[in-house]
C-alpha cells in the first residue's frame, strides 16, 4: 500500500521510460511514510507536497513537519545552501503544502526532503528529487514539422481517413552522458521510439485539448535508450482529434504535426540538442493507412519498413519534412498521466457464427482494443468488427453506432501467424467479429485491452446482495471506460464528446472510486479555454462539437467539478485558478437570462425521465414533464450559494454580498410563483421539482417534511418505488430519501429489477451503464451501452450511505470522518474501503442473528465518528471486552438508538448484541 502520495499534486504530468514514480521509504518507531512523485516534467512553480501516514500504533497523529529543499544532492544531505527550508511547522495538515522557496527554474533538477513529527514519534529524513520541464517559451529551439500531402485513399470530407505519419532522424550523442530529456508533442497523436524502442508506457499521447489554445507536450528521461555513438529517433503521428473525424469542409482539416527536443548533457557539461526541423525525413507510405478513433485503423503489412526507427534505414524514398504553423500559442506540459493499457482480458467464448467468421465474447463491455494473434493469408484482409451486444442471430449489433464503423483490418503480408493491436484507435465493446482468418482462433489469442487515463482505483464493494455487487460493477466499469484525457459520454458510436451534464453531481461518485484528481483539474482548464469572449460554456468541453446553448444544469459541471475537488480532495486550486471564469459565465447568464429572478433559459429539460412507454425515449407525459425554468432557476441558486464560498478561497470576499443578495431575491421570487405551501409542492408536483427544490435549499423552513413526504408518495405510488427522475433530479434522489429518514426506499429503488432500474439493465445483460433506462428497446440511435450519466448520485450514495464513510466537511477533507453505514434488513454482510487523501479507510460487517461483528480501519492522522446501532455502551464489545475499558474511545451520544463512539486512529472490531 502507498501511503503517501501526490508529493507536488501537480507533478503527475510525464510518462518516463524510468519507472512512473520515485518511491522512498522510512519507518521509524513503527511509522512508515512514502512519498510518490514523478522525477521529470513539472512545469508548475510553486508546487504542493502531500504524504499520508501509516503506523502500527494506534491513535497517532501528526504535530508538526519539516520540509527542505536544495539544487544538488549534496547540498540537501549536507542542509546547506538551501532553497526553502519550512523549519518545523507545528500543523496536522499533510495536504498541498505549497512550495514557497526561490524561484524554480527551466529544466533545473531539484533535491528535497520530508521529516513528520508525530505522538508516537518523529520519521527519519525522507529523500528525493524532480526536475523542471519548459518554464518559458523561448525554451523551445524546435519547429513544429509535417506534411499535407494526401494519397488516393484519403478522405477529407465526410467519414474522414488519413494515413498514419512516420518521421525519422539520424544524429549523434556524446561519448559520455550524464542525462538525456525528451520534449515532444505530436498531434493528434503519437508514439516515438529510439533505436527500435518504445519511450514511455502511454498511449493517446498527448491529452487531446481545445487546440487552438492550449496543447500538451510530455517530457521523458531517455538516457537509457541512447547509444553514445548513432542514434535514430522515429515517431508515428495519428490523427486523434485534431484531424477531424467528421467535417463538412476540407478547409477545417488539420493535418498532424510534430514538435521534438532532445537534449542531451554529456559528462563534459556540454549539451547536444536535437529538434524538430526540415532535416527530418517523413513519409505516409507507411503501414498504418488510416486511423479514426470513431471509425478503427487499418494496417497493411505489405507496406513495413523494418528498421525505420533505427540507424542505417534507407529513407532516400522519403520526403523531407516540411515547417509547418504551430496549433496553438501556448504549447504546456502535460499535468496529467498518460493513457495506458491498465487491464487486460481474455474471452469467455469464440463462436464459430458462419464459415470463417468468428464471434468472440469478452465478457464485459469493454473499452479499448484487442491484441489478436490470428492466422492469415497474404493480402486477405483480416478484419475485426466490434460491437457491445449481439443481434438474435448471434451477428454484430451496429445500429447503436450510428455512422462509426468500429472496425480494425489488418492485410497480412505472407501467410502464417500474425500478432497486432492498433496505436491510434479505440473500440467500446463486448463482442468481436472477426472475419478473414485461415484459422479458427482459441481462447488465449484474444486480448482485450482495457485503455484508460491512469489512476489509483480507490474503493472496493461487496455486500450479499449480487445485484448491489453488479451494479457497483458496472458503475466502476463505464466511469473508467469513459476517461479519455477527458471525460466522456461514451466510447462506442460517432460521437465520444465531453458532455457536461454527464459529470454535473456524478463526478462526486467517481472521486470516492477512481483518483481522478489530475483528470478533472486538466478538464477544468478545457472549460476555461473553451469559454466564449461573452462568457458563455459549451455543453461539451473540449469543443469538438460547438454547442453553447446555455443550458444551466450542463455548464454547473464547471462549479460541481472544481467544489469536487476541494470537498473531496481539499484541492483549492481550481477555485482559485477558474474563479474569474466561473464569475463571468455567472453574470453572462444572469444578465441574458434572469427575469424578475427567474433563470429562463433550459435546453434540455429533465433529460431521459423515465418514460411511460418501453418504446420511446423521452417522456410525452405532462405528470412526468419538469418545467424547465424550475430547474435552470434552482441550479443558479445553488451556484449562486457555490460562489459565495468560492469568493472567500479565491480571495475576493467583496463578491459575497452580491451573491447572497442575488440568492435570496431568486430564493423569494421562485418560491412565489412555484411552491404550494397548502400542498407542499411546486409547480406541477414532478418529483424533480420538489426533490431539486429541497435539496438545494428552496424550501421555505417549516416545510421540507410537507414537500419531502409528496416526493415519497409519488415515488411509491406513481412509480411503484422505481426511478422517478431524468439525469437532473437523479444527482440529489438517494442522498435526499437518506437524509431524510427514507434509506429503506433508497435501497429499494437501488435493488429493483424492473424497469425502469439499474437492476432491469443487469436483468438484461448490461456490464455498464446504460444511456437510457429502456436502452434494449428504444431507438437505436440513442441506445449506448456505456454510459455514466444515469448513476446520478448513486455512486455518492454507496460510499456515504452504504458504506457509511463520509467526511465531517471541517478542515481537510477526511481528516475527520463519520461512519455510518445503511444496515439495511436485507444485508447480512457488507465489506467497503476507501483510500482518503489521509489514508485507507475500511468498514466491515457482518450479522449473525442478533450479533452483528464490525471491523473498522481508521487511518494514522485522522480520527471517526462510528454510530453504532443499538440503544446502549453496554451492548458494545472490543475484542470481547467491555468499551468502557478503552479509554482512546470516546463516546459522543448514547441512546435515540444510536451510540456514537469517536474512534482515533488504528484497526478497530466490534461486536454488538
Amino acid at each position: 500500500m502507498r501511503n503517501i502520495k501526490n508529493l507536488f499534486i501537480l507533478s503527475f504530468i510525464i510518462i518516463s521510460t524510468l519507472p512512473c514514480f520515485a518511491v522512498d521509504k522510512i519507518q521509524v518507531n513503527n511509522i512508515r511514510v512514502e512519498l510518490k512523485t514523478n522525477p521529470v516534467g513539472l512545469d508548475v512553480l510553486k508546487p504542493r507536497f502531500s504524504w499520508k501516514i501509516t503506523s502500527k500504533m494506534p491513535n497517532t497523529n501528526q504535530l508538526a513537519y519539516r520540509i527542505m529543499v536544495a539544487e544538488s544532492q549534496k547540498d540537501i544531505l549536507s542542509e546547506k545552501n538551501l532553497i526553502w527550508d519550512t523549519q518545523i511547522i507545528k500543523d496536522s495538515s499533510s495536504l498541498f503544502v505549497q512550495y514557497n522557496g526561490t524561484k524554480l527554474l527551466s529544466r533545473k533538477t531539484y533535491f528535497w526532503k520530508i521529516k513528520v513529527y508525530t505522538n508516537q514519534g518523529e520519521s527519519n529524513w525522507n529523500y528525493g528529487h524532480w526536475s523542471m520541464a519548459f518554464l518559458n517559451s523561448s525554451d523551445w529551439k524546435a519547429s513544429w514539422i509535417g506534411s499535407d500531402k494526401i494519397s488516393s485513399q484519403d478522405t477529407l470530407i465526410g467519414n474522414t481517413r488519413l494515413s498514419a505519419r512516420y518521421l525519422r532522424k539520424e544524429f549523434h550523442s556524446p561519448k559520455g552522458i550524464k542525462s538525456a530529456r525528451l520534449y515532444i508533442s505530436g498531434l493528434g497523436l503519437y508514439e516515438c521510439f529510439i533505436n527500435g524502442k518504445k519511450v514511455g508506457n502511454g498511449i493517446f499521447t498527448p491529452a487531446q485539448t481545445e487546440f487552438a489554445k492550449r496543447v500538451y507536450y510530455n517530457v521523458y528521461d531517455v538516457k537509457k535508450l541512447l547509444d553514445e555513438k548513432v542514434n535514430t529517433i522515429g515517431v508515428i503521428l495519428g490523427n486523434g482529434r485534431y484531424f477531424p473525424m467528421r467535417t463538412d469542409s476540407a478547409i477545417k482539416t488539420q493535418f498532424p504535426r510534430l514538435l521534438l527536443q532532445l537534449e542531451i548533457i554529456g559528462m563534459d557539461g556540454k549539451t547536444t540538442t536535437v529538434i524538430s526541423d526540415e532535416s527530418w525525413k517523413i513519409t505516409t507510405n507507411g503501414p498504418i493507412r488510416a486511423n479514426n478513433e470513431y471509425d478503427g485503423e487499418k494496417y497493411n503489412a505489405n507496406l513495413e519498413m523494418k528498421g525505420w526507427d533505427c540507424n542505417r534505414f534507407n529513407d532516400s524514398s522519403w520526403e523531407k519534412a516540411q515547417l509547418v504553423s504551430s496549433p496553438s500559442e501556448k504549447i504546456t506540459c502535460q499535468n496529467t498521466p498518460s493513457i495506458r493499457t491498465m487491464e487486460r482480458i481474455t474471452p469467455i467464448s469464440i463462436k464459430e457464427l458462419k464459415s470463417g467468421c468468428y464471434i468472440v465474447d469478452m465478457g464485459q463491455n469493454m473499452v479499448g482494443w484487442a491484441n489478436v494473434t490470428l492466422y492469415g493469408k497474404k493480402d486477405i484482409p483480416v478484419t475485426m468488427r466490434f460491437s457491445e451486444t449481439l443481434n438474435s442471430d448471434g451477428s454484430p449489433y451496429i445500429k447503436n453506432l450510428r455512422t462509426a464503423k468500429a472496425t480494425d483490418i489488418y492485410i497480412p503480408s505472407k501467410d502464417g501467424t500474425f500478432q497486432w493491436e492498433p496505436k491510434f484507435t479505440y473500440h467500446g465493446f463486448r463482442f468481436i467479429e472477426i472475419t478473414g482468418a485461415e484459422q479458427a482462433p482459441l481462447i488465449n489469442d484474444i486480448v482485450g485491452c482495457v485503455n484508460y487515463d491512469e489512476m489509483a482505483t480507490l474503493s472496493t464493494f461487496e455486500c450479499s446482495d449480487s445485484l448491489l455487487n453488479q451494479l457497483f460493477h458496472n458503475a466502476q466499469w463505464g466511469i473508467k471506460g469513459n476517461y479519455r484525457s477527458f471525460p466522456t459520454d461514451c466510447p462506442q458510436r460517432d460521437e465520444r464528446q465531453g458532455w457536461l451534464g454527464d459529470r454535473a453531481t456524478g463526478c462526486f461518485g467517481e472521486a470516492y472510486m477512481f483518483d481522478q484528481t489530475l483528470l478533472y483539474e486538466k478538464w477544468l482548464d478545457d472549460m476555461q479555454d473553451s469559454q466564449s469572449t461573452t462568457g458563455a460554456i459549451s455543453d461539451v468541453i473540449p469543443t469538438y462539437w460547438e454547442v453553447f446553448s446555455d443550458n444551466i444544469t450542463w455548464s454547473s459541471a464547471y462549479m460541481m467539478s472544481a467544489y469536487m475537488l476541494y470537498e473531496l480532495r481539499g484541492d483549492r486550486q481550481g477555485i482559485i485558478k477558474h474563479y474569474v471564469s466561473m464569475k463571468k459565465w455567472l453574470y453572462y447568464m444572469k444578465d441574458k437570462y434572469l427575469q424578475d429572478y427567474i433563470l429562463t433559459k433550459d435546453t434540455y429539460g429533465d433529460w431521459c425521465m423515465p418514460p411511460e412507454n418501453l418504446s420511446i425515449i423521452h417522456s410525452k407525459d405532462p405528470a412526468r414533464i419538469t418545467d424547465g425554468k424550475v430547474m435552470s432557476t434552482t441550479f443558479f441558486y445553488h451556484i449562486l450559494n457555490m460562489m459565495q464560498e468560492f469568493a472567500v478561497i479565491a480571495s475576493h470576499p467583496e463578491d459575497v454580498a452580491a451573491y447572497k443578495d442575488l440568492a435570496a431575491k431568486i430564493k423569494d421570487a421562485y418560491n412565489t410563483k412555484y411552491f404550494q405551501s397548502d400542498k407542499g409542492i411546486y409547480d406541477n408536483n414532478t418529483v424533480t421539482a420538489n426533490l431539486i427544490s429541497l435539496a438545494q435549499g428552496l424550501v421555505p423552513k417549516g416545510y421540507e417534511q410537507k414537500v419531502f413526504d409528496n416526493i415519497v408518495t409519488r415515488i411509491e405510488k406513481d412509480f411503484d418505488s422505481h426511478v422517478s427522475v431524468g439525469v437532473v433530479g437523479i444527482q440529489f434522489l438517494m442522498r435526499t430519501l437518506t437524509d431524510y429518514g427514507r434509506p429503506d426506499l433508497a435501497y429499494t429503488i437501488a435493488t429493483q429489477k424492473t424497469f425502469p432500474s439499474w437492476g432491469y439493465m443487469i436483468a438484461n445483460g448490461a456490464s455498464t451503464i446504460w444511456e437510457l433506462w429502456n436502452g434494449n428497446t428504444a431507438d437505436p440511435s440513442m441506445n449506448s451501452g456505456n454510459h455514466v450519466m444515469l448513476l446520478g448520485d448513486l455512486m455518492i450514495w454507496y460510499h456515504e450511505n452504504l458504506i457509511g464513510i463520509k467526511s465531517c466537511g471541517e478542515g481537510d477533507p477526511f481528516k475527520h470522518f463519520t461512519i455510518n453505514p445503511y444496515f439495511a434488513p436485507q444485508l447480512t454482510y457488507l465489506n467497503g474501503s476507501y483510500e482518503s487523501p489521509y489514508g485507507k479507510i475500511v468498514s466491515n460487517w457482518e450479522k449473525t442473528g442478533s450479533v452483528l461483528n464490525w471491523r473498522v480501519s481508521v487511518p494514522a492522522n485522522t480520527s471517526a465518528l462510528i454510530y453504532m446501532p443499538t440503544s446502549s455502551t453496554q451492548h458494545i464489545s472490543m475484542n470481547g471486552k467491555p468499551i468502557s475499558k478503552y479509554s482512546e474511545i470516546k463516546v459522543v451520544k448514547n441512546g435515540n438508538n444510536k451510540v456514537v463512539l469517536n474512534l482515533p486512529s488504528g484497526n478497530y472490531k466490534f461486536t454488538i448484541n
